[in-house]
């Protein structure tokens, strides 16, 4: 049997690396782990963390703005200056760096290089001037912001989320290309620290993933807060007039228009980073959306599993550490373990927050024909949401016909931290009706769940056919 200079070879130091890394460790392996940039990944450096420490300061200054919502009153007038605060996001960005810093895993007795390995073979990689050997690797190099292929980009000064939180002033002005999940954080959060947004989006709705009825709610209070999003749109052309970048757009009906903005946001979407590490000699199979793998997450080099961003579906760094668990398993243990994404769940962290976990109505219902059931409860109808004047958004709970929840949907304050009530109801199978009787904090805004819990409850409770049948036995004796 050969001898390898290590167990198990983890290429990406970024949230998947980092779990891949410490379980296989965990299991007294010897691990080296493999990062071209710096640790942390885009999590760490350019998604994740910047975004919510830049979200959490727009709500600050959001509700400083709105003191009278309160009923406080500022005696001297305000005047919220945000010079300060792409700095104040790098400073969050160092603090998470630091507990995540190559002398952090190196004391757990894991290598740490840097540089961009190059497979030899299925085995081996050559890095920095020498080879390393494994008897099995993990790729997890995760992704990169996609640059569409728009006439005159590269000739203007676009930004992405890997380089928006190096600048040093805000813009006054700025048009955001794509609607999703990083294009409307940034346009919800910069929208509010002052800055004029317009968002581009091709699609006939913004964040084409979530439920459309909760979207349309979410669209009218950004554009209420000034935000302009213009949907079923594409940029054609970009070009510079003096200091301003210039968006030739096209919308559906084929009208043509111009956007003039200060700065421009590109939130087009990812590309796995699969570039470099000449996977072809590993005999690593990959297409422009990524790794290949099977449900193991084993590539097609027997013994080369992939993970996180350049394997997908999902592109968020907790499915990067679902499947960095599977993967790290799989590529040690015996006994392998198969990807299961029947409840996935995510977060978009806009204010109001949507949360999302299984399938949407419309999903449901392609699937499961009309004999769904769907709840649904309004924030303003829960009086926590009346305590913190927190009343915009509402949940959608979608049920098969035992009452088995198929999809949950929250809009509203901490949707994101709601969801997983519903997210653990749906992972370990329990009915919808059964979280009606556990015993909920009052006030809290759990409220969003247990009240449309209460109503699959009266339902199970109206389809009883020993309660009808007694029901009728009463009527009868009465």
């Amino acid at each position: 049997m050969p001898a390898y200079d290590y167990d198990l070879m983890v290429i990406g130091g970024g949230a998947a690396g980092f779990v891949a890394s410490k379980f296989a460790n965990g299991l007294g392996k010897q691990v080296v782990m493999i990062e071209r940039k710096r640790l942390g990944g885009e999590c760490t450096n350019h998604v994740c963390i910047p975004s919510k420490a830049l979200i959490y300061a727009s709500s600050v200054a959001y509700h400083t703005n709105n003191l009278g919502k309160y009923g406080l009153h500022a005696r001297a007038p305000l005047n919220i200056d945000a010079g300060h605060v792409m700095a104040h996001v790098r400073s969050i960005v160092q603090k998470v760096y630091d507990g995540h810093k190559p002398e952090v895993f190196r004391g757990l007795g894991i290598d740490v290089l840097f540089g961009t390995p190059r497979f030899i073979d299925n085995h081996s990689v050559y890095i920095d001037g020498k080879t390393l050997s494994s008897k099995a690797a993990i790729i997890a190099t995760g992704s990169s912001p996609l640059i569409p292929p728009i006439e005159g980009i590269a000739s203007v000064p676009y930004v992405t989320n890997e380089t928006i939180f190096d600048l040093e002033m805000l813009p006054k002005s700025m048009a955001i290309l794509g609607g999703g999940p990083i294009g409307m954080e940034l346009a919800s959060a910069l929208n509010r620290l002052g800055v004029e947004i317009t968002v581009i989006e091709m699609g006939d709705h913004i964040l084409p993933r979530e439920d459309k009825g909760l979207v349309q709610i979410l669209a009218e209070r950004l554009e209420g807060e000034g935000l302009h999003i213009m949907t079923e749109t594409r940029a054609t052309r970009c070009s510079r007039e003096g200091e301003k970048i210039v968006l030739h757009v096209e919308d559906g009906k084929n009208r043509r228009g111009e956007i003039r903005a200060d700065s421009l946001l590109v939130a087009a979407g990812r590309r796995a980073n699969v570039e470099d590490l000449d996977l072809e000699r590993a005999g690593v199979e990959y297409t422009s959306k990524g790794i290949k793998t099977d449900h193991t997450l084993r590539t097609t080099a027997g013994n080369i599993l992939a993970c996180g961003d350049v394997v997908g579906p999902y592109q968020f760094s907790h499915m990067a550490e679902y499947q960095a668990i599977i993967a790290a398993r799989n590529a040690l243990l015996p006994f392998k373990k198969k990807t299961n994404y029947d409840t996935v769940a995510w977060c978009t962290f806009t204010d109001p927050e949507l949360a999302h976990a299984g399938l949407t109505e419309l999903e449901a219902r392609e699937k499961y024909g009309d004999g769904i059931k769907v709840y649904v409860h309004e924030y303003r109808n829960i009086d926590r949401g009346k305590t913190d004047v927190s009343e915009s958004g509402m949940s959608k709970f979608i049920c098969d016909r035992k009452g088995r929840l198929i999809g949950a949907h929250i809009l509203g304050n901490r949707a994101g931290d709601l969801i997983h009530e519903a997210q653990l109801v749906k992972s370990l199978g329990i009915p919808f009706y059964k979280v009606y009787p556990v015993i909920h904090i009052y006030p809290t805004f759990t409220d969003i769940t247990k009240h449309p819990s209460r109503l699959c409850y009266i339902d199970r409770l109206r389809g009883n056919i020993l309660l009808k049948v007694l029901s009728l036995f009463l009527m009868r004796k009465g």
